[in-house]
């Protein structure tokens, strides 16, 4: 076969934003998945209002019957502490979000990609073909079957293992934070519920604080997703079993959801969630990568989706530039081009989370805020990185205020 101008490894949010906008672009693209659509994925399956906006502009069918509108976030601590906060106006962003299961989701962006032109080839493994440390191809098995393409440029986004990406080099920063995570799927009757679900004091089976949340996100279908992220910055963390902290976690759900054994649906599923950008390097002479390859997931809160077809867009800006100019070199701004983006944000995300890593810290900050709806309001817009431009220089100053919190709390 012809090689394409760009091969996509991955075709996950990343790979599919990345793929979309360079068709877009008028590139010729190959879009490789090793599995077939649609392939179940361990994830929240929420979508906060960044990543509406961008599957807006992908051209998303909104009213397809698996996707469920949500107007906000509930938060609760314990039995007597609760919020209820709508997604802010925003002058970029709408003020809603949803639920979809990403089986479903990646399966009506791959469509979408398909129509801009681009070719996706589902069930078949990409591996670099490497001459002296430097990316020549790419090799595609299929069906017993190996062929070597070779494109001018490879975008890396295979997840979080991103096998392609080690192959080549990449890295994550052992010092940043990582997240485990584990979710399942139960029947419930309150599935059409408006409000993504967070529960910031979730505790162990001994009762003890741990350093994460539990979640439940209504899907409108009679099912919800169920799940519980846990950090790194808890000293214990490699002992926990989150498929216990899950189980413990369902115990002690508002009974409004009616989560119980019964009502499970699935096995738990688990995964490690690379933040904060801790991937490197980002761009090689001939390759970018993208989305959880890249560590993109938010710190804050988890979410990953979003920042994934963010940061697969960029990265098909930075490669069409080069592809146009006839300068591969040009791919090299792409790092610095995250960083300006994303940098200041996930280095107050790592303080944060440091933070939280110590029980009483989160115990403190979780009481504390959950008695102000204002304050809980801000941090809202805070962890789901939605504040206004002209909003920055607030932010700063209470990225500050926690670092000071920080380094003054006592460790336990």
């Amino acid at each position: 076969m012809t090689s394409p101008e760009v091969v996509v490894v991955g075709g996950g949010p990343a790979g599919s934003a990345a793929a979309f906008w360079l068709a877009n672009a008028g590139h010729s693209v190959t879009l490789v998945e090793k599995k077939a659509y649609p392939r179940e994925k361990t994830c929240g399956d929420g979508l906060t209002p960044r990543a509406i906006l961008q599957l807006q502009d992908l051209g998303f069918d909104f009213d397809v019957p698996q996707f469920h509108r949500v107007h906000g976030l509930r938060s609760y601590a314990g039995d007597n502490l609760k919020l209820e906060m709508e997604w802010p106006e925003h002058s970029i962003y709408p003020n809603w979000g949803g639920v979809i299961r990403r089986a479903d989701l990646d399966q009506q962006v791959a469509l979408l990609v398909e129509k801009q032109g681009a070719t996706i080839r589902q069930q078949v493994e990409a591996s670099p073909v490497l001459d002296d440390g430097r990316l020549t191809g790419v090799e595609l098995k299929h069906n017993g079957g190996v062929e070597v393409i070779n494109p001018k440029v490879v975008v890396v986004a295979d997840g979080s293992l991103s096998r392609f990406g080690w192959s080549l080099g990449t890295s994550r920063r052992r010092d940043f934070p990582l997240g485990l995570a584990a979710r399942g799927y139960f029947s419930s009757p309150r599935s059409d519920d408006g409000f993504l679900e967070s529960q910031l004091d979730i505790r162990d089976e001994t009762g003890a604080a741990m350093p994460g949340y539990g979640w439940v996100f209504p899907l409108g279908d009679g099912t919800v997703n169920v799940g519980v992220g846990l950090l790194s910055t808890f000293k214990r963390w490699k002992h926990v079993n989150t498929n216990d902290m899950m189980a413990a976690y369902v115990r002690s759900a508002p009974d409004y959801w009616e989560l119980s054994e019964a009502s499970q649906l699935t096995k738990p599923r688990g995964g490690k969630l690379t933040m904060a950008l801790s991937v490197g390097p980002l761009a090689g002479p001939n390759w970018l990568v993208a989305g959880d390859a890249a560590g993109a997931i938010n710190p804050w809160n988890g979410e990953g989706i979003s920042y994934a077809y963010e940061t697969g867009r960029i990265a098909a800006d930075h490669i069409s530039a080069a592809l146009v100019g006839d300068d591969l070199s040009l791919l090299q701004r792409y790092p610095q081009f995250l960083q300006d983006t994303y940098g200041d944000y996930y280095k107050m995300a790592r303080i944060f989370v440091k933070a939280i890593g110590q029980p009483l810290v989160m115990r403190t900050l979780t009481h504390t805020g959950l008695r102000s709806k204002p304050l809980m309001e801000w941090v809202l817009k805070v962890m789901a990185n939605l504040l206004e431009p002209e909003e920055k220089s607030i932010g700063d100053q209470a990225y500050r205020l926690l670092e000071g919190i920080v380094r003054a709390a006592p460790r336990i």
